[in-house]
């Protein structure tokens, strides 16, 4: 399942979003997008989890969180 991850910290990077998301299941991939020209990131990202369940209680748990 692909996850949109919205209204991320300046700070979060790809190991950090990982890390999030991986104390919920299995994640195939995590990735904060960045500005090419300042390398500061847009402040989202994306989170591939193969399991739907799994997914789906990243998903309600970390919703509105910091």
């Amino acid at each position: 399942m692909d996850i949109y991850a919205g209204n991320l910290a300046w700070a979060t990077n790809d190991d950090s979003l990982r890390a999030a998301f991986e104390a919920y299941g299995e994640v195939t991939s995590a990735r904060v997008v960045v500005d090419h020209v300042s390398r500061r990131s847009k402040g989202f990202g994306f989170v591939e989890m193969p399991n739907e369940e799994e997914a789906k209680a990243a998903v309600e748990a970390l919703n509105g969180s910091e």
